[in-house]
């Protein structure tokens, strides 16, 4: 079955907001419902995933067309965002990670 054959059968027998992983991880696809008189659509959505492949938030960065991922990588190459996150990483307080030593486990 052809990607294309996949994704009209997704639009077509998927549930409103079902979201569908792709073999590149982080990027799903989103069945979108019908809105305002617009008719259900596609589309992707870029949500990091955990070590299990899960989605790692509730709701990644959904995208509807060609020209909105452009958009989006026009914004995310710029220099200056990334020195934004630098400084935020800075300045934010760290999180603790938890631990894996077997020294913190009580054993009964």
């Amino acid at each position: 079955m052809s990607t294309d054959e996949k994704l009209l059968g997704f639009l077509k027998d998927g549930t409103d907001w079902e979201r569908k992983p792709t073999s590149l991880p982080g990027v799903f696809i989103l069945k979108l419902p019908t809105f305002k008189g617009r008719p259900a659509t596609l589309a992707i959505e870029i949500n990091p995933v955990d070590s299990t492949g899960a989605p790692s938030k509730k709701r990644g960065i959904v995208i509807r067309s060609e020209s909105e991922i452009a958009e989006i990588n026009n914004v995310v190459s710029n220099p200056k965002l990334l020195q934004l996150a630098k400084t935020m990483d800075e300045i934010n307080p760290s999180r603790k990670k938890p631990t894996t030593d077997k020294g913190d486990i009580i054993e009964i």
